[in-house]
């Protein structure tokens, strides 16, 4: 296949957050797919918190990316060349396709999407792993009930929005944790969450003590740190902690800061679960089909944050850590 294939290799393991230094922007022959793959021009690449910890060469639910590798990255294209059955030109996939601009992979890697039902950058955010990790992390370990308290943190990015529709869907009260008064407003007045706490300006704790009067039934967790610290002192009889993510300490340069005030868990007979949205692979479909539902029945708002120029995806990629992304941060590629 004629043509030339930007990507952004690792260069070096990154100490704090990731520098320019730390990629290299190759250009590589776009690749002939062999026995049972498929050609795909990457569209859009999603970018994902979990990104930086593959960076690490550390143990994990993943191995991680090889210094010299293609930087792995959940991305959606369109095939453009097809060596397997059930893949045919034309169909827009999605997949661990990598930040570059063609992809090959193994027709069974990818998944087939309808861009009829939803555009592209949804398959990457609420149809796609940010959505299942909701959905998934919400409704099997936390188990809402109606009338439950539930808190997110991270509550204005790709996951945290969809835990506190779903919970509200759920006929639960949500409290939201972000950073920034436009982050809360539109938590609040987009997204239908009951209140919202603004971690740059507030006091969290006390701020959750004003909002959960009665404790906390459930905290989706997807920063860590002192936010954990603080739920953790508010939790209810019998609560659920969903342990999702940590964006606080993903770029720390010294020892993570895990949570002082575990002991709550102890006194309150509650339990803290962690989990990889993976082990629920197999279920994906069921919650596409529900979020689908949803999204067309207008219950579920999908809000894609999409950044541009594929050569700027260094700099926005930092927007994670920023906290400078409201939903699902998408780096588009190429025109679809």
């Amino acid at each position: 296949m004629d043509g030339v294939n930007h990507q952004f290799q690792l260069a070096a393991r990154p100490v704090g957050l990731p520098k320019p230094s730390d990629w290299r922007y190759a250009d590589a022959p776009v690749s002939e797919p062999g026995d049972g793959e498929v050609l795909v021009k990457v569209l859009y690449v999603s970018l994902d918190p979990a990104m930086r910890a593959w960076m690490n060469d550390a143990r994990s639910y993943m191995p991680p990316v090889g210094i010299g590798e293609v930087m792995r990255a959940l991305a959606a294209g369109e095939v453009i060349a097809s060596n397997h059955p059930d893949v045919a030109v034309g169909d827009h996939v999605t997949g661990l396709l990598g930040v570059q601009e063609y992809a090959v992979a193994h027709g069974a890697a990818v998944m087939k999407v309808d861009t009829t039902l939803a555009p592209l950058p949804v398959h990457l955010g609420t149809l796609g792993m940010p959505g299942m990790t909701a959905y998934f992390g919400l409704l099997d370990i936390g188990r809402p009930v109606e009338g439950n308290t539930v808190v997110v943190s991270g509550a204005a990015g790709a996951v945290g929005g969809v835990v506190g529709q779903i919970a509200k869907l759920k006929g639960c009260r949500v409290v939201g944790v972000a950073g920034g008064s436009e982050k809360c407003r539109h938590l609040v007045e987009d997204l239908g969450f009951d209140a919202a706490i603004d971690y740059k300006s507030q006091d969290v704790g006390a701020a959750l003590s004003e909002h959960c009067p009665k404790g906390i039934d459930i905290y989706f967790d997807n920063v860590g740190g002192d936010i954990l610290d603080g739920a953790l002192a508010h939790l209810a009889r019998n609560a659920r902690v969903v342990i999702c993510g940590a964006i606080s300490q993903y770029n720390s340069t010294g020892a993570i800061t895990g949570p002082s005030n575990y002991l709550s868990l102890l006194v309150n007979h509650a339990s803290m679960t962690g989990f990889v949205v993976s082990d629920y692979g197999a279920r994906y479909a069921e919650g596409a089909r529900e979020m689908g539902g949803w999204l067309a029945q207008g219950k579920l708002i999908s809000r894609e944050d999409i950044a541009e120029g594929f050569e700027n995806f260094p700099d926005t990629l930092l927007r994670l850590f920023r906290g400078e992304n409201t939903g699902k941060l998408v780096l588009r590629v190429a025109g679809d």
